[in-house]
């Protein structure tokens, strides 16, 4: 066998082979992980899953109830399935990823299944500021139209049923239980507001993190998502949930081609859209979340060994 057919041979061999994921970013929601990972993808050394947010390794989905994998919305819910993301990594990929930023959220299930599945995973997390992070969220569920959001200030007043929406933000707790478990080497923390500064130099010492060259220089002039919210609820949510207004108007307009109709509605979005920092929030809102997420903050910031000061300043 000549040494070019040797390659090829080896080539073949990596392809077939089941290769899995070498690093996990495992939070946090609203802390720039869709433009993170898009960076990430832009690394020739750097293989990232093409579906993001796979949530695999948020609890056992094998032994799951069948209506609960159902309901799974990219219906990953296998061993094999999952491997399958990562097919197309070839020899020139050093590093295998996926970012799911609700592992943090999730910590114990997803610390057990990544043991179980990736112990010798590299795991990632991006925080941000956490009073910055619930607004954020916030701002989300009211621009999709996610039912209509409790006011934060009557969320945190309802402490001893916490939203989701806040214990995102709990991070000290969640990451600690990944240092244990996993030891702090193999768990890295980057700070959302590192990004935001010098967004090179954050990516560098991520690609450090995960084990490629850090000198790649990504395009980092985009940013994936741009906040917005809308300036009429009601025709928000008219635009963007299922409802009989809506059933009708598609109804009435079959004669226009689907991508037309869609090209229509995405415009209606854009014209009731308006620049998040018209969304205020009350004085209380920011007070409580302040005293919500401070004895967190402090916690986290011994953990890290880290000044987190700017995060218990007042945000609006």
């Amino acid at each position: 066998m000549t040494a070019n057919q040797n390659q090829q041979h080896a080539s073949k061999a990596v392809k077939s082979a089941k290769r899995t994921p070498t690093f996990l970013i495992i939070g946090v929601q609203k802390a720039g992980t869709t433009s993170i990972y898009n960076y990430l993808k832009q690394h020739p050394q750097i293989y990232m899953s093409p579906v993001k947010e796979t949530g695999f390794f948020e609890r056992d989905w094998e032994q799951a109830p069948a209506d609960v994998q159902r309901r799974k919305k990219n219906g990953i819910v296998t061993w094999d399935r999952y491997q399958q993301l990562f097919g197309g990594a070839t020899e020139q990929h050093l590093a295998l990823g996926e970012a799911s930023p609700n592992y943090m959220l999730n910590y114990r299930s997803s610390a057990e299944q990544i043991q179980r599945r990736l112990p010798e995973a590299k795991l990632i997390a991006v925080l941000r500021n956490p009073v910055q992070r619930a607004c954020s969220d916030y701002l989300m569920h009211l621009r999709d139209a996610v039912g209509e959001p409790t006011p934060l200030a009557e969320q945190v007043r309802s402490r001893g049923h916490a939203s989701y929406m806040l214990l995102k933000g709990k991070y000290y707790e969640s990451l600690k239980y990944f240092m244990d478990r996993f030891g702090r080497s193999r768990v890295d923390a980057f700070l959302y507001d590192d990004l935001r500064q010098d967004s090179q130099g954050f990516m560098g010492e991520l690609y450090r993190s995960v084990g490629v060259s850090p000198d790649f220089v990504a395009n980092t002039s985009k940013q994936a998502q741009t906040a917005k919210v809308p300036k009429n609820k009601t025709v928000n949510r008219l635009l963007k949930t299922k409802n009989p207004i809506r059933t009708v108007a598609t109804g009435m307009m079959q004669i226009v081609p689907k991508p037309l109709r869609n090209q229509l509605r995405e415009r209606l979005i854009a014209f009731n859209s308006q620049d998040k920092n018209q969304a205020k929030f009350t004085e209380e809102d920011i007070i409580l979340l302040h005293q919500y997420y401070r004895d967190d903050i402090l916690q986290l910031q011994d953990l890290l060994q880290r000044d987190l000061s700017a995060w218990l300043e007042e945000y609006r």
